[in-house]
């Protein structure tokens, strides 16, 4: 039996409120009511991710981090970290460009914490995740994950149902390409999102079967609030997190820099100045492993070993937005309306580039497509105008929503 229109909208919305239920004080997920994890997986769970912390820290905006020794973090459980030979000051050793910045003081981001510093020498934050949140990201189970655009089936807006991902990225074509990294500038934006539903925009590298996001999202079923947030992504053998949440996330290694990090103030359409942040995902030539780095002086961040991916290089990047919506009307994406081409009022992806085969920056990128999977809530827009040229290869992104 074929089922459509609004008996398939009232199956799917008994569906995902028989698993989460919404505060009555908030429009954020609290608890749910069942989930895919018993209470001895959960309990094992939290043990996993809130490992023994040398002390406890806050964020400026009142967020908690424990302060846990760099080789007891989530990574070092998995069984190809056995006989590691990772330490706490390790940095790439072959870097595509010379002229970034080869050494950190790691005291960039002590503004970010209520002490000013961060954590101890010797220890990485990770943020404290406690059994509500768990019952929460797992109530709408795998459909709810990050993913790529390129195996997106549209299906139109007939029958929205069926598909809840949608994108209006940039992306490279498959033609066979190898990639070994490639960066942004990602314009800061606060897209209005429901419960049960992300915004996110973000650089996409995928390996095969494997990938890494990271960007900004907006994403109440992670951090159960409004707020633009700083996120990695990681997919590799058959496993796959947010941030440090198992044990193929990244391996940080910074002890004054949190995954998860509010990204406030967001840019405001229209206004003089808006907000952005660099970010770079780099293979290091010598070893394979990759690494995040983040801020106009390329700070290294933390890495993932080559040897959790089944696929030594990147064969498809995206830069732009994702959204997930488990019902309509679907969230915002970007400033929540469609670009028309202006810096000053589109939310953006800029100075894109790409880390080649042979390890050069190629940032015209003059291959790439444009892909939004249903225009009647997305577009994208790849684009550049004369007076934009100091953006380099730009981006621009975003939309109100499906059934606005």
């Amino acid at each position: 039996m074929e089922v459509r229109g609004p008996v398939m909208c009232v199956l799917l919305m008994c569906y995902i409120f028989g698993h989460i239920i919404t505060s009555h004080n908030s429009c954020f997920i609290e608890a749910g009511s069942s989930s895919k994890y018993g209470d001895l997986e959960i309990e094992k769970k939290l043990r996993t991710i809130n490992k023994p912390a040398v002390k406890i820290i806050k964020t400026i905006h009142g967020e908690k981090y424990g302060c846990v020794d760099f080789v007891k973090q989530p990574a070092f459980d998995h069984p190809s970290m056995k006989n590691h030979t990772y330490h706490y000051k390790m940095r790439p050793i072959s870097h595509p460009d010379e002229k970034r910045k080869r050494e950190t003081n790691n005291t960039g981001f002590g503004y970010l914490w209520e002490n000013g510093v961060g954590c101890p020498i010797g220890t990485v934050p990770i943020r404290r995740i406690t059994k509500d949140d768990i019952l929460g990201l797992n109530s709408l189970e795998d459909i709810y994950t990050p993913r790529s655009s390129y195996n997106t089936t549209t299906y139109g807006t007939s029958d929205p149902y069926y598909d809840q991902h949608h994108f209006a990225v940039g992306r490279t074509p498959n033609k066979g390409m190898v990639f070994n990294g490639a960066t942004m500038e990602l314009c800061i934006t606060a897209p209005k999102v429901k419960p049960s539903q992300f915004s996110s925009a973000r650089l996409h590298i995928q390996m095969g079967d494997d990938f890494i996001q990271m960007g900004i999202t907006v994403n109440p079923l992670l951090y159960k609030d409004d707020q633009p947030r700083l996120f990695v992504y990681t997919k590799a053998g058959g496993q796959q997190c947010y941030n440090h949440q198992c044990d193929v996330g990244m391996i940080s290694v910074r002890e004054d820099y949190p995954m998860g990090m509010s990204m406030l103030p967001a840019s405001e359409r229209g206004a003089k100045t808006s907000y952005f942040s660099s970010f770079g995902l780099i293979k290091d030539k010598a070893n394979g492993n990759w690494w995040f780095e983040f801020g106009t002086d390329a700070e290294e961040i933390g890495f993932w070993p080559s040897n959790l991916f089944r696929q030594s290089s990147g064969n498809y990047v995206e830069w732009g937005g994702e959204v997930f919506t488990a019902s309509l009307p679907g969230p915002q994406m970007g400033y929540g309306i469609f670009p028309f081409e202006h810096i000053r009022y589109d939310a953006y992806v800029k100075r894109v580039a790409i880390l080649d085969d042979n390890y050069n920056f190629d940032t015209k990128v003059d291959y790439m497509e444009s892909f939004s999977d249903d225009n009647a809530g997305y577009k994208v827009i790849d684009f550049v105008k004369s007076e934009f040229q100091e953006a380099g290869h730009i981006i621009f992104y975003g939309g109100p929503g499906l059934d606005h």
